[in-house]
């Protein structure tokens, strides 16, 4: 004889798919109120309850918030690259089309102030604080050097430059961490001014090279000349000396040659020679 469900277990059944379903429906229902925010590395959370923030600034980890009552905003906080350009004027009145290159981050610990003040990333930051920072920092800067000092005195220019423009971004919780000028264009005439006089101090260096390579020169040969006078002046010195004594040999051979043998038999002074018969 066949076993049936008992009256129990069937009644069972429906309770267990009734639990499935109203798990599901808590999990869907949990999922889309969305009741946690997981903040990763590089970002901090600004938390705001019916559109007005909290105070405190959410770094990374897992955060509880109550659904449909508050947001969690997320600040990047990571390093961005933004980059630009503008006309100037230099001290001398030239004009100056300068291209900069930056890097900067939100600060972490003013991202609430960012967040109410400027916006909620770091585009609006970029588009509304530093563009105009920037621009304005290039001007002020560039009105101080002329437009040959610009290029002469590049380093200089781009810290000038650079400092002014950290102080503008601090006021609103930014940070410049690195800050380039990638290049300065001036007008036509005035590069093609500043090639010809690059020019002629390479002629006038190179004319002072030529001088001086020619006075050396000259003081070596005046050097040459001198030695080769007193290796002949030495020359002829020596001939005079090795010429007399010469002659004095010569002389004394001819006094020799016409000797007759004999001895004198009287000389100079008080003393006689003695005569000697050389016949014996």
């Amino acid at each position: 004889m066949a076993d049936f469900p008992s009256p129990s277990t069937r009644s069972g059944a429906p309770k267990l798919i009734k639990a499935i379903f109203i798990g599901a429906a808590v999990l869907i229902a949990l999922s889309a109120l969305n009741p946690i925010t997981v903040i990763s590395a590089g970002e901090r959370g600004v938390k705001a309850t019916f559109g007005k923030t909290d105070d405190m600034v959410y770094g990374p980890g897992i955060h509880f918030k109550v659904p449909m009552a508050q947001t969690m905003h997320l600040m990047d906080v990571r390093i961005q690259k933004g980059e630009g350009e503008g006309d100037a004027a230099s001290r001398d009145l030239q004009s100056v089309h300068t291209r900069i290159a930056i890097n900067y981050h939100l600060d972490p610990v003013r991202v609430v102030d960012v967040f109410r003040n400027i916006g909620p990333s770091t585009e609006m930051a970029a588009d509304r604080i530093i563009i105009p920072a920037a621009q304005e920092a290039v001007k002020a800067i560039t009105a101080k050097f002329t437009a040959e000092e610009l290029i002469t005195r590049r380093t200089e220019v781009r810290d000038a430059i650079s400092a002014l423009l950290r102080e503008k971004m601090q006021r609103h919780g930014l940070l410049l961490d690195e800050f380039a000028i990638v290049n300065f264009a001036f007008s036509r005439s005035f590069a093609e001014a500043i090639e010809a006089k690059v020019k002629a101090e390479q002629e006038k260096l190179k004319a002072e090279r030529d001088l001086q390579r020619i006075e050396v020169e000259a003081k070596q040969k005046v050097a040459s000349a001198r030695a080769e006078a007193d290796a002949l002046a030495l020359q002829r010195q020596q001939i005079t000396t090795d010429l007399l004594a010469l002659r004095r040999i010569e002389n004394e051979r001819d006094a020799i040659r016409k000797w007759d043998g004999k001895m004198p038999s009287v000389t100079g002074g008080s003393v006689p020679f003695i005569n000697v018969d050389t016949k014996r």
